[in-house]
């Protein structure tokens, strides 16, 4: 372990070398959002979802997951607009205890945001998950990100709501979701100010055709919806950047 600095990366280079580097150095020159994972999620045996893939509306690329909970918190990251690639695992960071002994933690996913900077972060089923060890490892892992101007963070699950709503939308992020071209404008258009789901869509055309249209708008956000109520045709959808109640259109008018 390099002592001018408590931590080092393990990662794995283009051919799938491991490489062990300062943890200073490779944050700033390594893309960890392109990179592998650097050891495999664990399969455990009797746990209903398992280890796989999540397409990112993002990359336009498959990111590894190892979790219903991870799987989701992809789900919200997809959706920033200020986040521009994502990585399952993709780094092993190192650190020495007091006693001499060489610690590692494998935070589970990786965000690159637009600014450059980076978030690494574990996704527990509860935030009481991993007992002790997680504890340690995440103020650890915490002090590396705090040196070079990340964050680390365990996200904290979602609430049944939130939750379905994004698996719903997600199933529409692909860009053939947008439909023939004009769709989306014409979407964008017909919610330009606050009006229930259903009507919207009726007044672009069959909302067969354009239902897909606007589930698309509201995971990309160019159309908002409250998120933490159920989705319903009749729940109300409004412009970007809209809040969810009538307060911002009632001030304009």
């Amino acid at each position: 372990m390099d002592r001018r600095s408590g931590f080092e990366a393990v990662f794995l280079d283009p051919v799938g070398q491991s490489v062990q580097q300062r943890w200073a150095d490779a944050a700033m020159t390594v893309a960890f959002e392109e990179l592998p994972a650097v050891s495999a999620f664990p399969v455990i045996p009797g746990r209903r979802w398992g280890p796989g893939l999540w397409w990112s509306a993002t990359t336009g690329r498959h990111v590894a997951a190892g979790s219903n909970a991870m799987r989701t918190q992809l789900m919200v990251l997809d959706r920033d607009p200020d986040v521009t690639g994502l990585a399952g695992r993709p780094v092993r960071v190192l650190w020495r205890e007091e006693r001499g002994r060489v610690r590692s933690w494998v935070p589970q996913l990786f965000a690159r945001y637009r600014d450059g900077t980076g978030l690494l972060a574990d996704c527990p089923s509860h935030m009481e998950a991993g007992g002790d060890r997680a504890v340690k490892a995440a103020e650890a892992v915490s002090a590396a990100c705090e040196e070079i101007g990340w964050t680390y963070r365990r996200l904290a699950p979602l609430d049944d709501v939130p939750a379905a709503n994004l698996k719903w939308l997600a199933g529409y992020r692909h860009p053939r979701n947008a439909r023939r071209p004009g769709l989306t404008p014409a979407v964008v258009g017909a919610f330009a100010r606050p009006r229930p789901l259903i009507e919207g869509a009726e007044a672009v055309g069959d909302p067969i055709e354009v239902l897909p249209v606007v589930f698309h708008a509201l995971w990309h956000g160019r159309v908002t919806a409250d998120l933490e109520a159920p989705l319903h045709e009749r729940v109300l959808v409004g412009p970007a950047g809209w809040n969810g109640s009538w307060q911002p259109l009632l001030a304009q008018m």
